[in-house]
């Protein structure tokens, strides 16, 4: 190669972020611009639980459907036990009895008492229910020992739900119980958002596969385990075919497979076996490098193809501060749920100053001791166990040099 050829070679674009990075409201910026729902489908009742609805679910019956029994006891005409008490039991004639999933044969005529089970349909003449607690029973008769009401122990025509009615919106992510109701008014199957496939490349000749014990200048990798549990907390499938060796060809192969989002977890900073962000630059859109906050400087973003590619450092603090701040805020928006952290957050006062450096953001993990924030770390980005022992983590703005004792901060919960 001459001299001349050799004058116009580009520039290493893995240096290009880290002269002058580039802030989180702008990396946000370009992310949410990239990213929109991903298409629905339908899935079967009994693999909706944790799916996000896209559409909303409008009942086609009443539920319940027919006027029932709320206990179990008698169905009978209010009014025959008026002033009935242990001092004053009246007598009433057993005219037969329903049970749950029975039609309501029979007819309660005054005088009259029909045994009637928790679920099973008021018989015709009836308006009430007597608890069996409240009655004595004596071969074909019972003594109410209380009086009831009209309704009383009466479950309506539509009381639960009625027809018409949107029982979830669009966009719900549903809970155990949410599938209940919807077997309930007889949904077979709903149109849910798909969950987008997210494949974890994992480099590093240094690492071992996850479970293996470490030995001598070898490291467990510790980041698929914990990515693969953040994807499906935030909607998504992993996809994690192993370790790939550090070299060019095996990534760039590991980065092209068929999945809607890629995570690059090491090889993304400028060392020499760094190569993921030249070949996410060669080959697709390398839209930032180098992040103005602490941990996860080196993380970057881009598309390859139809994909949404994130450089998130080897480091495992920097590796979660990074995927929590862009790749799992990717993953929930695709997923259709809220973009915003998925964590509950808490106000309480700092028990000594948080130092940080104006001009980017830190992510500071904290602990909280009697109500006090107290905090643990913001450098340290290998050292994962610091986000085992902290509560949360606070996040101090990059216009911001820290905050002195007793300022009232927010705490993002990691539980909860």
């Amino acid at each position: 190669m001459n001299s001349s050829s050799q004058s116009k070679k580009p520039a290493d674009v893995r240096m290009r972020g880290f002269a002058a990075r580039s802030t989180v409201d702008l990396a946000w910026a370009w992310l949410d611009s990239q990213t929109i729902c991903m298409p629905s489908e339908t899935v079967p009742l009994d693999g909706l639980a944790g799916r996000v609805l896209a559409e909303s679910i409008v009942s086609q019956v009443d539920v319940p459907a027919f006027v029932r029994s709320m206990m179990d006891g008698f169905a009978v005409q209010s009014a025959d036990t008026a002033g009935a008490s242990v001092y004053n039991p009246l007598s009433l004639t057993i005219a037969g009895e329903i049970l749950a999933g029975q039609d309501a044969l029979g007819v309660v005529r005054s005088g009259q008492a029909i045994r009637i089970m928790t679920g099973a349909p008021l018989p015709e003449g009836a308006d009430a229910v007597l608890p069996v607690e409240k009655v004595q029973i004596e071969g074909t008769k019972i003594l109410a020992l209380d009086e009831v009401t009209p309704g009383k122990h009466v479950g309506r025509i539509g009381e639960d739900i009625g027809v018409g009615v949107a029982v979830m919106n669009i966009g719900r992510r549903l809970r155990p119980q949410d599938v209940g109701v919807l077997s309930s008014i007889g949904v077979a199957a709903a149109q849910v958002v798909r969950r987008p496939r997210v494949g974890i490349v994992v480099t590093g000749s240094e690492l071992l596969p996850p479970g293996s014990r470490p030995f001598g200048s070898k490291i467990v990798d510790a980041n698929s385990p914990m990515l693969a549990a953040l994807i499906r907390r935030d909607g998504g499938l992993p996809f994690h075919p192993g370790i790939v060796p550090d070299d060019p060809n095996s990534i760039l192969r590991a980065m092209q497979e068929s999945v809607d989002v890629v995570l690059v977890s090491g090889g993304s900073s400028v060392g020499q076996e760094d190569h993921a962000p030249s070949l996410l630059a060669e080959h697709g859109e390398l839209a930032f490098h180098g992040i103005a906050m602490r941990p996860s400087s080196p993380a970057g973003m881009g598309k390859l193809g139809d994909r949404l590619v994130f450089l998130l450092p080897g480091n495992p603090v920097s590796c979660l501060c990074a995927y929590d701040f862009f790749a799992g805020r990717a993953i929930r928006a695709l997923a259709g749920l809220p973009r915003l952290w998925p964590y509950r957050s808490v106000r309480a006062p700092l028990s000594r100053k948080l130092v940080s450096v104006a001009g980017r953001v830190d992510y500071a993990r904290v602990m909280i001791v009697e109500g006090r924030v107290e905090p643990i770390a913001i450098s340290g980005a290998s050292v994962l166990s610091s986000t085992t022992r902290a509560d949360g983590f606070v996040v101090v703005p990059q216009d911001s040099e820290g905050y002195p004792p007793d300022t009232v901060v927010e705490v993002w919960l990691y539980d909860g």
